[in-house]
């Protein structure tokens, strides 16, 4: 088995005036190695398109997921999705992209935009074979998986983008590969790569959108272990063995909380150097440790990153705010959005006596919450987690 993993992400704008979008995009884990992405595309715009676009990528993921052939999963589609009466053409077109083993992505598309696979920074033409199933032209390709490999699937509403505007035939589909091979290098994660392809087309249509438009993205890469600590054992006859685990695990590690911090100093006999420098109001400041990649307070900074997961699930508009600032929370959001792949939580049950002020909003079941948000949050981002208490 190799030491590769999928880092998908992906971001929709409605079409203008539209309350839902004609787009919809799936995730199915196989296993832990196994995916299968389908991102379905509604024929129109609003109620209608949303419906029969989830319809058809619900089916597809769901069939493919339980390992269901392609053409059976096709044929289902076909038989259960009307053709329009006026144009005569099927309701929702769709790509899928089925990850195997992290070795190998099938990719499968019909009536989209073809996918973009990006490739040691350039544009990789890859091979594609035509099918034909229950009357409907698609195409297959096989593509062998190697660590920064780029895909990028799309609705018709990216390389439409500016018809009639800055563009007289949109933004095709060669434009959005130069797009692509100038950031392929940086490295950005999936979610970043597909917000600022969807923000580019909607700042191509005015921010009026014609047309629903929707990105998804798949990164190739190696795994990447992050271990986080967050509050003292209930027992502290534990802090030794909780210590030892959190230190002797591979990967960065972050420790969250005073109390803590300053066990974990006196486990490495090494000081903490507090700072004083408050880069955000709402943050506490960072300390260190040597021996420590990231020293934070603890609930506050905590419920801050809390935050930006779940906006980072949808809108994704803080990044502006936690990718450059030098604060706990944004540090830790960077690691752990961006950089790990594996995340190990060791969460100490102890109770806080600084906890216990009435005049305070923090408790020890807010504390046990915020573990499980953020952990819920990570494993929708596509982390692995384990979350060991103490």
């Amino acid at each position: 088995m190799n030491d590769l993993c999928a880092d998908i992400g992906y971001k929709s704008v409605n079409h203008y005036g539209e309350e839902l979008c004609g787009d919809h995009v799936d995730v199915v884990e196989q296993d832990e190695n196994s995916t299968v992405i389908v991102l379905a595309d509604g024929l129109g715009s609003g109620v209608k398109a949303s419906i029969l676009s989830t319809l058809t990528s619900k089916i597809i993921s769901t069939m493919m997921a339980e390992g269901l052939p392609l053409e059976e999963c096709v044929s289902t589609i076909a038989a259960t999705l009307p053709v329009c009466s006026v144009r005569g053409v099927a309701y929702s077109t769709f790509t899928i992209i089925h990850l195997k083993n992290n070795d190998i992505a099938e990719i499968i598309q019909y009536d989209n935009p073809q996918v973009i696979v990006i490739r040691d920074d350039e544009n990789y033409d890859y091979p594609k074979t035509e099918m034909n199933i229950g009357g409907k032209k698609i195409f297959k390709s096989i593509i062998k998986l190697r660590e920064n490999d780029i895909f990028v699937a799309m609705s018709d509403g990216c390389p439409h983008a500016g018809i009639g505007m800055l563009y007289n035939f949109g933004w095709k589909r060669e434009d959005i590969v130069s797009f692509f091979e100038g950031l392929a290098p940086v490295g950005y994660t999936a979610k970043t790569l597909s917000t600022i392809l969807v923000d580019e087309c909607f700042k191509l249509y005015g921010g009026k959108p014609g047309d629903d438009a929707t990105a998804c993205v798949v990164r190739i890469r190696k795994r990447e272990p992050m271990n986080i600590l967050f509050g003292p054992p209930s027992n502290r006859d534990d802090a030794n063995r909780m210590m030892s685990l959190f230190f002797s695990k591979e990967g960065k590690h972050i420790i969250c909380g005073g109390t803590t911090s300053s066990i974990a100093s006196k486990y490495l006999g090494k000081p903490i150097k507090a700072s004083l420098d408050f880069t955000q109001s709402d943050v506490p400041p960072i300390a260190e440790i040597e021996g420590v990649d990231l020293v934070t307070e603890g609930v506050i900074t905590v419920n801050k990153v809390v935050e930006y997961a779940n906006d980072y699930l949808g809108e994704n508009k803080y990044y502006e705010h936690w990718s450059i600032k030098r604060d706990g929370a944004s540090l830790i959001s960077r690691l752990l959005f961006e950089e790990a792949t594996d995340i190990n939580f060791y969460v100490g049950r102890a109770i806080n006596p600084a906890h216990q002020n009435p005049d305070l909003p923090i408790n020890f079941s807010i504390k046990m919450n915020l573990v499980e948000e953020l952990s819920a949050c990570l494993k929708k981002m596509g982390k692995r987690i384990k979350v060991s208490y103490f």
